[in-house]
């Protein structure tokens, strides 16, 4: 009779799990964000081109910062569009939308990476990862700052 010793996943482990689905997040948003910035229009579209420029520059930074992070972890980042795609919760955008829903469905989605980011943000100082944590932290920031943009251009 063989005895299957279950494998212990390592608190580093976890954290890089779930570092792993925030960069798929990071990811996804940054192409929505490159997708409005093309295709904007309207009135204020001089002022949101550049504005969702800067945002999708700043998560291209992001995603680099995340997937980093993970490997010091000693995990493998995913870097692939199928693999972005099977680990992301947010949607993406695939038709043409008016700049107000532009901003509405960008809103939404820093929205949800602050809940996200605040979440693994308490399970990294739980097992004592600081450095994910502060990592984190930068990136609540950021998300937080750009949602009161996006709130900010709003009706």
């Amino acid at each position: 009779m063989q005895h299957v010793t279950a494998v212990k996943t390592s608190p580093s482990q976890k954290i890089a799990d779930e570092l792993t689905h925030f960069l798929a997040d990071t990811y996804a948003l940054y192409l929505k964000t490159q997708n409005f910035h093309w295709n904007v229009k309207g009135p204020h579209f001089y002022s949101l081109h550049k504005m969702f420029e800067e945002q999708y520059q700043e998560l291209a930074a992001a995603v680099d910062e995340i997937a980093e992070r993970i490997r010091a972890l000693g995990s493998y980042t995913p870097a692939s569009f199928s693999q972005f795609a099977s680990l992301s919760s947010l949607k993406e955008a695939t038709s043409e939308i008016n700049a107000e829903n532009m901003i509405q469905k960008l809103l939404k989605d820093h929205e949800a990476m602050m809940n996200h980011s605040a979440m693994i943000i308490t399970k990294a100082q739980k097992v004592h990862d600081e450095s994910t944590a502060d990592l984190l932290i930068q990136r609540q920031k950021a998300h937080e700052k750009t949602a009161w943009m996006l709130k900010s251009s709003l009706r």
